[in-house]
């Protein structure tokens, strides 16, 4: 069955362009546009054309011939169905206000049975119990019910929206991890599939020599050899021939002959030379360097796909005066020259230090910190809590919230309750500070050589942040690469 709505856009297309009402006669002219025949021929009079030129169409204004008025059967009887369903829409409309048991129109409603009453059902006994009030009475209330029913599934709606929005972004930063461990993968693998290369090309040569040197040795013995065989046999026919001789002949220098074959000896000649059987055996030490890259790469993928990478930097709030931080806030330097910063209470005013944007509350991080002490001083590193002390003395252990270890010419020292001077392989110029909220680590180790340096145990329950301090002309650091801290002046 057609709505009221679908009938009335219906009937809004076959209205008269002129009159505004539904086509009566319609008629089509040169341009193809419908008008009522009575409209369109009080048209033609009102407007009276000149004899010279055609009259123009209502509508869109092209010339058409007056006499060629061409009825539009088709569309009138498109009319006349419209008109019909009209009819048919009206009538069901008041059909639905009518009591179907009884004719009359409907006024109560029934709050007990949940029913639509005429005067007769009103009346009837088993609504004369019951609560019965007007239609519009009856239906405030539940209007209101709807209102708050609307209103509390509007704010579900919005916090679902607000779930899936949050959840989105999480999604997106999962994406963006995975994209970035995969990223990681690809470079790793391929830093050492061109390490492989060279290793495998350093002892491939270094076969080769060896190769060559046990021919060249090979050769060498077989002309000794062969030239002591020569000897021999030289000896060996001379005594044969002399045996075969008379006696006379025989006894002639019998004894130089026997002195020189009891005094020769045979030289007992080494196709390999100690000093090529010990390189030899040595060989499998030249894997060293091998073995020992492969496990700083197992190490170092297993930690960065382990460990998230945190994008921080420097929150200008809470540096000292005496730090001058970049633009971008990735680096810092000391500088004995105050700074005009505002005091406020995330300053430190005392301790050369500052702390990064941010902080965490769980997870696993880690981020890189170039060191730059060429011309002397001292760098802090590590993480604190946030209620760490930013005024007056601070005292840099655990006990006070603060996981660091300081860097000076020469030396590394872990700030743990008393500080322990740490024996390293080298001074690291690059330090990867890292912290399992969790578990409760905070740890440090050389970016470069992957050696660790020092990890604290902790149990966290508040917010931490990376934490930075100097001390000293010329001591500096930078969150980036080492040829960014480069950059730092």
């Amino acid at each position: 069955m057609a709505t009221a709505a679908s009938v009335t856009s219906l009937a809004d297309e076959v209205n008269c362009p002129v009159c505004q009402g539904t086509l009566r006669e319609p008629v089509t002219i040169d341009c193809g546009h419908n008008f009522c025949r009575v409209c369109l021929t009080r048209y033609l009079e009102i407007t009276s054309p000149d004899p010279e030129e055609p009259p123009t169409c209502p509508l869109c204004k092209e010339p058409f011939r007056p006499g060629n008025f061409r009825p539009n059967w088709q569309l009138a009887n498109v009319v006349e169905n419209i008109e019909r369903l009209k009819l048919v829409t009206q009538m069901d409309s008041d059909e639905e206000d009518v009591c179907p048991e009884h004719g009359e129109k409907v006024y109560f409603f029934c709050e007990d049975d949940e029913m639509q009453l005429c005067v007769v059902c009103r009346e009837a006994w088993e609504h004369r119990a019951h609560t019965v009030r007007f239609l519009e009475d009856a239906a405030g209330p539940y209007r209101e019910q709807i209102q708050k029913c609307l209103e509390c599934l509007r704010k579900e709606r919005e916090e679902i929206q607000e779930i899936q929005s949050r959840e989105n972004r999480r999604i997106q930063v999962l994406l963006t991890q995975v994209a970035t461990k995969k990223q990681k993968v690809i470079s790793e693998f391929a830093h050492l599939s061109q390490f492989l290369e060279e290793q495998q090309s350093i002892l491939l040569a270094q076969l080769e020599k060896l190769d060559e040197d046990i021919l060249k040795h090979r050769d060498e013995f077989d002309v000794l050899v062969t030239g002591e065989i020569g000897r021999f046999n030289t000896l060996i026919e001379e005594l044969e021939e002399k045996k075969e001789r008379p006696a006379r002949e025989l006894l002639t220098d019998i004894r130089s002959t026997l002195i020189r074959c009891e005094t020769r000896r045979c030289r007992k000649p080494v196709a390999i030379s100690p000093e090529l059987g010990q390189r030899i055996r040595d060989f499998p030490q030249q894997t060293f360097p091998l073995r020992r890259e492969m496990k700083l790469f197992l190490e170092k993928l297993s930690f960065e796909l382990d460990y998230e990478p945190a994008h921080i930097s420097l929150d200008p709030r809470t540096s000292h005066p005496k730090l001058l931080l970049s633009e971008d806030y990735q680096q810092a330097r000391f500088s004995y020259k105050w700074q005009k910063s505002p005091d406020n209470p995330q300053r430190f005013d005392r301790a050369t230090c500052v702390l990064a944007h941010g902080g965490f509350t769980g997870g696993r991080h880690t981020w890189v910190v170039s060191v730059d002490l060429a011309h002397g001083g001292s760098c802090t590193l590590g993480v604190v809590s946030r209620d760490i002390r930013r005024k007056g003395e601070l005292r840099m252990r655990p006990e006070e919230g603060v996981w660091a270890v300081r860097l000076a010419w020469g030396f590394v020292s872990a700030l743990s309750s008393f500080p322990t001077r740490l024996t390293l392989e080298e001074q690291p110029q690059q330090v990867r500070v890292s912290i399992d909220y969790e578990v409760g680590w905070v740890t440090f180790a050389n970016a470069v050589t992957q050696e660790p340096i020092y990890t604290f145990t902790a149990s966290f329950t508040q917010k931490v942040f990376p934490f930075f301090g100097l001390w000293g002309r010329g001591s500096k650091f930078s969150l980036s690469s080492q040829e960014g801290a480069d950059t730092l002046s």
